[in-house]
């Protein structure tokens, strides 16, 4: 990997030379790429217009993210802003400096990168979900050739779209050496692979309570049952963290969501917080009955949703105390489910009137 590392290297240096003047255009690219961006921003969007879109959503962005951790410890992938440091043939040359950025300092080793994985996840996700409502209507007219070959041409937009997003998304990660470029492309087909594959599993639509939870345990013992039998085994699996400490230009731009177990425990949290949300009876009695049919109350919805996040952002955990942060981000991305699902939906119910706002 030393071969692949130092020419690659090289491909990051050119970017940061060349391309410098968009600096600030790809560091936006970066942040629309964050995984946390799923729960605070697409899932909300998707999940009023479909339901069965963002319980697929999560699911899929869940199970991607568990991939990527399991990955990164089994991979010990290097990161290039501390890479450079640490090989003799480049930290002894100036002209070989990789420039750092308030969002370079990533904690976690970088082999798959996490970014590129969740965003084509997702992406691949809306994509698909997106033809499937479209392909019913252009069926019924596909005996008209015009209507047909609008289908298709709407299709390849879609797709082109899709790839300039994912495209953007991984030079980003690239530009500010928080990856190396082998690191997005296998993120980047990981992740289409693990939303493929939630395609092909129509049973998460309606998973009871005690699947989310058994899910949950399952996805928890196995990271823990990991990283226990790699510590037996002589292996640091927070080495990555030692690192970026040690490397990273700036002590400030390190921070404990980046870490493997943060990714964790806020997915987790997500994936727990569906579960409660969808098999509850504000749930069932609002957005399964009439009222949640409505184009009126979808919009209602969304709107509210969209303002109350905001009040999340504004909601920092405190990270003076790594237990503590933990399990207040397990209970913070838990309520966005709750909130988005269950929550503002019957509230909206209750402000329009219904007769059957009461539950039973």
């Amino acid at each position: 990997m030393e071969f692949v590392h130092s020419h690659e290297v090289l491909v990051i240096q050119h970017l940061q030379n060349s391309y410098g003047e968009y600096r600030d255009f790809l560091g936006l690219i970066s942040t629309v790429g964050d995984p946390r961006n799923i729960f605070s921003v697409y899932f909300p969007l998707w999940f009023h217009l479909s339901h069965s879109v963002g319980t697929k959503m999560i699911w899929a962005a869940v199970f991607g993210d568990w991939f990527n951790l399991i990955f990164k410890w089994i991979l010990f992938g290097q990161r290039p802003y501390w890479w450079v440091h640490e090989n003799p043939p480049f930290h002894n040359d100036s002209s070989y400096h990789l420039e750092q950025f308030h969002i370079t300092c990533e904690t976690g080793p970088g082999s798959p990168s996490g970014h590129a994985m969740g965003s084509s996840c997702v992406w691949y996700v809306m994509i698909t979900s997106a033809l499937n409502f479209i392909r019913p209507a252009a069926s019924i007219f596909s005996i008209l050739s015009l209507c047909s070959s609008r289908f298709w041409l709407l299709r390849s937009c879609f797709w082109a779209a899709f790839w300039v997003i994912q495209l953007s998304v991984c030079i980003s990660r690239v530009f500010i050496a928080t990856h190396f470029p082998h690191q997005v492309i296998l993120g980047l087909l990981a992740g289409m692979l693990v939303a493929e594959a939630f395609e092909r599993i129509p049973s998460v639509y309606n998973a009871s309570l005690k699947a989310y939870i058994q899910t949950n345990v399952f996805l928890f013992s196995v990271a823990v049952g990991f990283y226990l039998l790699l510590t037996l085994a002589g292996v640091d699996p927070l080495w990555s963290v030692t690192k970026a400490r040690r490397w990273c230009a700036n002590p400030d731009w390190i921070h404990l969501d980046t870490t493997p177990f943060a990714g964790l425990v806020r997915n987790l949290g997500a994936l727990f917080g569906l579960g409660l949300a969808v098999n509850s009876e504000m749930f069932i009695q609002t957005c399964k009955g009439k009222t949640g049919q409505k184009i009126r109350f979808k919009l209602m919805c969304l709107a509210a949703t969209l303002t109350t996040l905001q009040v999340y952002d504004v909601l920092k955990i405190p990270t003076h105390t790594e237990a503590l942060f933990y399990i207040l981000s397990f209970c913070k991305s838990a309520s966005i489910p709750l909130v988005v699902v269950s929550l503002i939906p019957y509230c909206v119910r209750l402000m329009m009137g219904d007769d059957d706002r009461k539950l039973d």
